[in-house]
């Protein structure tokens, strides 16, 4: 599948609700409201005027994929904090994804890029080791990796 990259600039969150389904909302974000609330994500999920948001489109251009990616310990690093793929977008765009979301932190001027995941969701903990992440620690369901940019962008 070949995803097209479009920055937030705008911090609109509308093609986020049209993509989620509500049974989607807690593998998203276990915390929030069901169903989507808009201003819910602005003041607690995305509030940090640090946070920048992404949408993946399709060749028609059509939202298929969401992510954001945060501050982490230090400008240089940035952490991806929320990652979304449509249902029509899933099974085989998970190498695409992570090279956008690679492409977003390098332009947002990021040396390293952390993630955690959750142990169960075994597609997404496999994309990232494939995709050269390494993990760094396991705490109760969640695992927490990290992909240093600066080797990658060596090679």
């Amino acid at each position: 599948m070949n995803l097209t990259l479009v920055r937030n600039r705008d911090r609109d969150l509308t093609p986020l609700a049209l993509m989620l389904p509500d049974a989607e909302i807690p593998l998203l974000n276990p915390n929030a409201k069901v169903p989507f609330d808009e201003m819910e994500w602005h003041r607690k999920w995305l509030g940090d005027l640090e946070d920048v948001s992404f949408y993946l489109q399709d060749i028609d251009g059509r939202n298929v994929g969401f992510f954001a990616l945060r501050v982490g310990i230090g400008p240089e690093v940035r952490h991806l904090s929320y990652v979304f793929l449509a249902e029509e977008a899933r099974g085989g765009a998970a190498q695409e994804l992570t090279r956008r979301v690679e492409q977003a932190a390098l332009e947002l001027g990021a040396l390293t890029l952390t993630l955690k995941v959750d142990r169960g969701n075994t597609p997404a903990f496999n994309a990232y080791l494939s995709a050269g992440y390494e993990e760094l620690s396991r705490r109760q369901n969640m695992v927490t990796m990290r992909l240093d940019l600066e080797e990658r962008r060596a090679f």
